[in-house]
């Protein structure tokens, strides 16, 4: 006979009444934005109300999560793929390679940098009582791989398994290849492989309308996702409460870089209005929040940079692909940097600055080659803490709050990266200021490549917005000197 959980069956059926009240409101004309923070604020209600009986429930979330991740791997190859191609030269492409390394790994130092200040000013773990006897840090130890190995992970040796295993690094590598290959052939003979150039666009139109099938669910996946997440973290408050001080700075970091940190780089090296520009990625922010995974967050962060905030598909499809892999500020650069002083300030260990900069060194190499999925921040942790010889076993006592940070990490790590592809795009002149303000709409289906899910139905222009504009003249792409 089935046990049935009827609690759970309840928290479904809730669930299901208000899948249907978000439908309707999509119907009715809710922006995708207004929609996503509606079912954020309900996901929230639903997690209280049916605490610890959302076994049901986080099927749904489990199962949005699966299919997204499964086409991340296919979408950055065919967007790398178009982006290079549609470049024609090297030169186009190194620069926007470096630049886009550059400005990811920028903002995970400004992150580090911000904890380490934060963490000092603060002195967290100065008289904490932490009894390291009988805790067992061997799980941890075992998620450690020697450098030469890391090393030779990066690069693809299967392609095939690196896809199965959504290797970002080796997929873009192998991407990378392929597509330097075709700008050297179209160099000399572009006939012989205009085909190729033909088969590639027309794959990414296949793809990105696909992706935008799963973006206009992404409403309902975080309602149930954050349900599910609200339940976990309430059952570990009470762990939770007492190692508060972590878990509040962690989160101020977070939120201090996503929004104050990336707020004044967008100013400064984009010239744009900081607060359009979170206005415009809160999709992408709030489903990074739920899903604690920049991989499974990627469709929609390429899909709002390009037909909300005006990057060009090449630096979009480009640089926000390698801002799940590089970077990280969240995973990679605040969680690891306030463990160790914690650990440091808690155990009263003598730390020169030289170690100190040794530290934020480290933070900056963990982030190559970072993976963007849920869990990361705990395996980024444990090399910064082995590598600078502090016990791991204190990241054990923090796995509770490791997993509640992780939403706000995670939506630091978006952020940066979607403010990384729009300098970028700044910088190289391919950001349309039009678009971004809300006086262009992007092409319609039949003209463009990528559809727009964060659409829930056709609305006029903005009453405040300029007038319309001579139909010849064209959209502002102006690079930053």
């Amino acid at each position: 006979m089935i046990d049935l959980d009827w609690l759970s069956l309840a928290a479904l059926g809730a669930t299901a009444v208000l899948f249907v009240g978000v439908f309707l409101l999509r119907r009715a004309g809710a922006s995708f934005t207004l929609l996503t923070v509606i079912a954020l604020a309900v996901g929230i209600g639903v997690g209280l109300l049916f605490q610890g009986h959302l076994d049901y429930v986080d099927v749904i979330g489990t199962v949005y999560v699966n299919v997204i991740t499964a086409i991340v791997a296919p979408l950055i190859i065919v967007s790398v793929l178009a982006s290079i191609t549609s470049l024609g030269s090297l030169a186009k492409l190194r620069t926007i390679g470096l630049s886009s390394v550059f400005w990811l790994l920028l903002t995970n130092l400004i992150a580090i940098l911000l904890t380490l200040g934060l963490a000092l000013a603060t002195g967290i773990g100065t008289g904490a009582q932490l009894d390291l006897e009988g805790v067992d840090g061997s799980t941890l130890t075992g998620l450690l791989r020697p450098l030469d190995e890391v090393i030779v992970g990066l690069f693809p040796s299967n392609v095939v398994g690196d896809i199965g295993s959504n290797n970002i690094i080796g997929i873009i590598l192998f991407t990378l290849l392929i597509a330097v290959s075709y700008l050297l052939v179209a160099d000399r003979k572009p006939e012989k492989v205009r085909a190729f150039k033909e088969v590639v666009d027309a794959t990414k139109r296949v793809f990105f309308k696909a992706v935008g099938f799963i973006i206009a669910l992404t409403p309902y996946a975080v309602l149930a996702l954050v349900a599910s997440t609200t339940s976990t973290a309430v059952a570990r408050l009470e762990t939770a409460l007492s190692l508060v001080g972590v878990l509040v700075i962690a989160l101020v970091a977070c939120f201090v870089d996503a929004y104050l940190v990336n707020g004044v780089l967008i100013k400064l090296f984009a010239d744009l209005s900081p607060l359009r520009f979170f206005k415009l990625i809160t999709p992408p922010q709030y489903t990074a929040f739920t899903t604690q995974s920049s991989i499974g967050t990627l469709p929609l962060t390429i899909s709002t940079l390009v037909r909300k905030v005006g990057v060009s598909e090449e630096v979009a499809g480009f640089t926000a692909p390698i801002g799940t892999t590089i970077g990280m500020p969240g995973c990679a650069g605040i969680w690891p940097t306030l463990v160790a002083v914690f650990t440091v300030n808690a155990l009263g260990i003598e730390y020169t600055v030289l170690d100190y900069v040794v530290l934020v060194v480290l933070g900056l190499l963990v982030s190559l080659g970072t993976a963007g999925v849920p869990g990361t921040a705990i395996i980024t942790a444990t090399a910064v803490l082995t590598a600078v010889g502090l016990p791991i076993e204190v990241l054990v006592l923090l796995i509770p709050i490791s997993a509640v940070a992780g939403t706000a990490s995670t939506m630091a790590n978006v952020t940066a990266a979607a403010t990384s592809a729009t300098i970028v795009a700044r910088r190289a002149g391919a950001l349309d200021d039009e678009i971004f303000a809300g006086r262009r709409h992007a092409p319609d289906d039949d003209d463009s490549d990528l559809d727009d899910p964060t659409d829930a139905a056709p609305r006029p222009l903005d009453a405040d917005a300029a007038p319309a504009a001579d139909p010849t003249a064209t959209a502002r792409l102006t690079p930053v000197p």
